[in-house]
Formats: structure tokens, sequence, C-alpha cells
């Protein structure tokens, strides 16, 4: 084992991965003699050379449009869109291209890639750098979306998504890119797809969250059980496709739900995630379920700790649902 952030380790995953498959080919925006903007890629450029990590032009829809050609030639493409909030001018390549070439030719070809991107608030970015987009993506038939909170799952999470046959974004926290830190296993090594973690156990109330807000939500759970209320934290992990057993065991055992997430409430993912506990475990649930999120405005810049869901605005929700009666 070896301590590491979550630059590290994911940077450890694409060296790995990068090594084992000569196909595996990272690129995007200053991912090369730089090493990113944030230095995730730091130091690939030199082992593995220009070729295969290319610094594109800044053309969101160029890389993926490169990606997919890559992708259907049989490479397997790692591109870096540097801000989640850069990808718009990609987004008609992800939901018209990536995500349904298996469809339309009828399994023949696959567009097989993971997309990298810095996600969410917490760092001072703006309006511009802090957005959290998720809903849109899981949204589309056809991807995966992975965002992990530690360095553990972001390393094993990133191999599973390379060796995945299917396309994946994969969102990165980066409040917690050099804050998170852990023991991570050195060589390679999988974290299953499709798979969420209790990373604490509770039977008052089933706390969801993941990325930089998992950690809001365990320190809202650490001063809710001060006032008594033992909450069940569940990091989610793969967004999608989400793994709602784990999240109906949980509820089943607590009876009550709070859902935490960056990104604005109005048609956020929460909203998925409520009528899924609804259609399966409506009679189990003993009080509303709750949505802790953003807000529905454009992300803000001085009132940026006022606008993410932190754990002074959990503690309430917990506190009031395992309340209720």
């Amino acid at each position: 084992m070896t301590q590491m952030n979550m630059v590290q380790a994911i940077n450890d995953a694409l060296r790995i991965a990068m090594r084992k498959d000569e196909r595996v080919v990272v690129m995007g925006e200053d991912v090369g003699k730089v090493g990113g903007v944030f230095r995730v890629t730091s130091g690939l450029y030199d082992e593995f050379g220009d070729a295969r990590v290319v610094d594109t032009p800044l053309s969101e829809g160029g890389i993926i449009g490169a990606a997919v050609g890559m992708a259907l030639y049989g490479m397997i493409p790692v591109p870096e869109i540097q801000f989640s909030d850069f990808i718009w001018p990609a987004y008609d390549q992800i939901v018209s291209e990536v995500a349904k070439y298996r469809y339309r030719s009828g399994g023949e070809y696959t567009s097989k890639m993971v997309i990298r991107t810095p996600v969410g608030g917490g760092i001072r970015g703006g309006h511009y750098h802090s957005q959290h987009p998720e809903a849109q993506f899981i949204h589309v038939a056809g991807l995966k979306v992975v965002c992990p909170s530690n360095p553990y799952d972001a390393k094993g999470m990133l191999l599973a998504s390379i060796a995945d046959p299917d396309p994946v974004l994969f969102f990165e926290p980066k409040r917690v890119y050099r804050a998170a830190k852990g023991d991570v296993p050195e060589g390679e090594y999988t974290v299953p797809l499709e798979s969420a973690a209790v990373v604490r156990e509770g039977q008052h109330v089933t706390v969801i969250a993941y990325g930089a807000m998992l950690y809001e939500a365990l320190d809202a759970a650490q001063k809710a059980a001060e006032q008594g209320i033992e909450t069940e934290v569940v990091d989610l992990r793969t967004l999608w496709p989400v793994d709602i057993e784990t999240i109906i065991a949980s509820v089943k055992k607590t009876g009550r739900l709070i859902i935490v997430h960056e990104a604005p409430k109005t048609c956020g993912f929460g909203s998925e995630l409520v009528s899924l506990v609804c259609e399966k475990a409506f009679y189990h649930l003993e009080a509303p379920p709750v949505r802790v999120t953003g807000y529905d405005t454009p992300f803000p810049y001085t009132l940026e700790m006022e606008y993410l869901p932190l754990s002074h605005r959990i503690l309430p929700a917990i506190l009031d649902t395992a309340r209720a009666v």
C-alpha cells in the first residue's frame, strides 16, 4: 500500500493502463508537456511520447470527435475535458456518436472510451469552472457515469472503466483532488462499476452522496450522532447504472432518505433517485425523501460556500427527517 491523493491515484491508473495496452491513448488540452491543468497527467508525456499523450487544440468537439474515430479503429482513447463546464461543445459528439455507435451498428462497432473531466465547486473557480453536470449525461442511454470520492476508488474505477466495453464518463471531484488521501495498492486492481459502498453504518436515516459531497455528508452524520441520530451514508461511486439494490437495502433498514448533490435541485439526479426509491420501497418510507442540493441558479463566485450543500445544510435535514413522524 502507498499513501496517495486522487491526482496521484488517477495518474498511476493511467500509467498502468498505458503500459499494459499500447492502444490506450491520452489526449486533451495541455495534457502532454504541461501534465494537465491539475497535473493529473504529469510525467506521462515523458514516458510514452507525443503519439500516445496528445496535446490537442482548444476544441472539445474536436477532441471527442477524434476520440470516436480512434475508438472505431480499435484504439482506447482516454480524452480529458479540462473542466466539465467546457464539455458542452462536445455534447453532440457524446450524445449522438459516443453513446449510440453500438446501438446504431447492431453491436458491430463500439465507441469505447473513457472521458475524464474535473467537476464541482469549492476551489473558487466561478460559474465557468464549478458546475456538476451529471444529470445531462445520466439521461443519455449508452453511457456509464462514474464519480469516485477517494484515491482507492479513483484508481480502481478508472482501470475498470478503461477495461469496460462501454463508453464511460469519469467525473473527478476537483475539490478533493489533493485533500482526499488514503492507502492505494500498488499495481493493477479494479473496483467494480455499478457498485455503491456503505461508508458509515446507521439505523435512523440514509444519506446518499457522491464525489466531494460525501465528506460533507460524513461530517454531518458525525454531528448528528452527537445528538443521538445514527446516519447510514452511502457513496454511490457509479452514478449510472446506479446500484439501486444497495440503496433500497439501506432505506428498508432506516425508513428515511436524504440525497445530497452539488447540482441544482430541479431535474437533478436526486429526483431520479427519489423516484426509484418510491417505486421500489415506498411502503418502507416513514418520512418524505429530502434533497439537499445546489440552488436553481448559475454557480456563484462570492457566494460559493452558500451555494454548495455543505455539512451545515445537511445536518438539519438529517435531524428533521430522522425525527419526522
